[in-house]
């Protein structure tokens, strides 16, 4: 809900035939690493870019930039789906937003290019 069922990276909002979002809550830092499930440890994407998130081929800067890894394989028209200043949409309330804790963690040790 903190995120309006709106992917975080593309701004997409897509509701199937169901009523049903297509949104994921993906961690920020996994739950196999000790992550919790909190809202400052989460991110609304969808399946594709959620994916991509949690194999290090994108990933976040502290002031919510969008990053993505020399080696992701997005072919251009996904590409395209990013927006032009890459910047994620996240909650207008600071409580609401990725902590910087879990930012770092996922730059650090789940990124594909770790010295971004």
């Amino acid at each position: 809900n903190a995120y309006s069922q709106t992917c975080a990276f593309t701004g997409l909002k897509v509701v199937n035939g169901g009523g049903w979002t297509e949104m994921e809550a993906a961690h920020i830092r996994p739950v196999e690493a000790n992550g919790p499930d909190s809202v400052r440890n989460g991110i609304a994407l969808s399946r594709t870019m959620h994916a991509l998130f949690d194999r290090g081929f994108l990933t976040l800067t502290d002031d919510f930039k969008i990053l993505e890894a020399r080696s992701a394989p997005l072919p251009e028209q996904l590409r395209r789906l990013l927006p032009v200043n890459r910047l994620a949409q996240v909650p207008h309330s600071a409580a609401l937003r990725p902590h910087r804790t879990f930012l770092e963690f996922h730059r650090s040790r789940v990124f594909k290019d770790r010295a971004a």
